[in-house]
């Protein structure tokens, strides 16, 4: 673990979402948002149920550890776009303007994501598909897409994985089924910046470990950046399922080799990260286990398991926690 303490000596990393108790801690501040300002802020949860048909669930806490379903864990947004009609992996941002930004998953294989926009969290614009990889029409998939604010550069980065048959052929083939034609996922993950979710950069590869990954989140503190994803690896390799981390000087990379994981013996992906005080937790999906669960660290090297220090809604799927108004918040907690 050399090359990993030399990281971590040279990337002093902070903060996903701060949120410290007392009278005068600061607002919380999340990896997908702006700086704080100096309107009350709280912390919500983006998630999915199910498959993702239903819509976009919400969950508000005061810790960061303990969440619970706003509108009786009804969705506040159903899905109208893409081929399958899904709302997986939802991610929220609220901009600089005070709007809400939100991405998901809105199909299994398509070249795009979904996107919408609410001043309130509760009034919702009409979704788009946003067509991310049409330039690689052979783009299988655009899973998990994920907002992160670069504050330095005022512009958004959506980051997503996608596979792209024959791109890195060296890990081609998992989860391949021949007899039914399907050739397996192998997953990269890739990047977009735009200031106003109208006109979008090319898109670019982000982070290219060696092996099949998805379901990444960058956080910040300072100048410094973290990756935070899934080792997707599956048979005929060596099977991980777990996460891992990487770091970085700029939001757009390049980011290090990929660290060991850092959660167990059990299927983890979904990753959100928070910090809490002087600890960090990242709370994931364990989606075999129909649970969730966290794991948390003080230094970003070595990590504990930390499930039985968090509650959240039944069934719920993984997402992305987010700071929002305080006002926004009470509203909502107000709808039935």
């Amino acid at each position: 673990m050399k090359w990993f303490d030399s990281a971590l000596r040279a990337f002093a990393i902070g903060g996903c979402a701060v949120f410290l108790m007392g009278a005068d801690a600061p607002a919380p501040t999340t990896a997908s948002s702006p700086a704080p300002t100096a309107q009350p802020q709280a912390l919500l949860f983006a998630y999915f149920k199910g498959n993702g048909q239903d819509g976009l669930h919400l969950a508000s806490s005061d810790d960061g550890l303990h969440w619970t379903a706003l509108k009786g864990d009804k969705p506040f947004l159903a899905p109208q776009v893409g081929k399958e009609k899904l709302m997986r992996d939802p991610s929220i941002s609220r901009g600089p303007d005070g709007v809400y930004h939100a991405v998901w998953t809105c199909s299994w294989n398509d070249h795009g994501i979904g996107y919408s926009d609410s001043k309130d969290l509760i009034h919702w614009s009409d979704e788009k598909f946003i067509p991310l990889m049409e330039k690689d029409p052979g783009t299988r998939n655009c899973w998990a897409p994920e907002l992160f604010y670069d504050k330095a550069n005022g512009q958004y980065l959506i980051i997503w994985s996608s596979t792209v048959p024959g791109k890195f052929a060296d890990t081609d083939g998992q989860d391949a089924n021949p007899t039914k034609g399907d050739p397996g996922y192998n997953h990269r993950i890739y990047y977009v910046t735009t200031k106003d979710f109208k006109d979008f950069s090319p898109t670019r590869l982000l982070y290219n470990p060696g092996f099949n990954c998805i379901d990444a989140a960058i956080f910040q503190e300072g100048s410094q950046f973290v990756l935070v994803f899934k080792d997707e690896s599956n048979a005929p390799f060596p099977v991980q399922k777990n996460l891992k981390l990487a770091f970085a000087e700029k939001a757009e990379g390049p980011y290090s080799k990929a660290t060991d994981a850092i959660t167990g013996n059990y299927w983890a992906e979904g990753p959100t990260p928070i910090k809490i005080g002087n600890q960090w937790y990242v709370l994931f999906d364990k989606y075999r286990n129909s649970a969730y669960g966290a794991v948390t660290s003080t230094d970003l090297r070595t990590w504990t398991d930390a499930s039985d220090k968090i509650s959240y809604p039944k069934g719920m799927r993984h997402g992305t926690i987010f700071s929002a108004a305080k006002a926004d918040v009470d509203a909502l907690k107000k709808v039935e």
